[in-house]
């Protein structure tokens, strides 16, 4: 896992979320924002990411309901 993102999910306390989630779903949203080729994307990403934690029950903008927090 890139540095940045590491910190980003410390600093916002959703590194727990993140592991929580599917070690498939872990991959896909790191290997989705690194993949994008400008750092505005990937800022944009990794706080879709962020937001979709902190929700619960989403992945990739779609329903994930064993996710969901309770």
């Amino acid at each position: 896992m890139p540095d940045y993102i590491k910190t980003a999910l410390k600093n916002s306390g959703l590194m727990k979320d993140y592991q929580d989630r599917p070690a498939y779903q872990q991959n896909d949203y790191i290997g989705w924002i690194e993949q994008a080729k400008s750092q505005e994307t990937k800022e944009k990403r990794l706080t879709q990411m962020l937001e979709e934690l902190e929700l619960g029950g989403v992945y990739m903008k779609m329903r994930h309901l064993s996710s969901a927090k309770k």
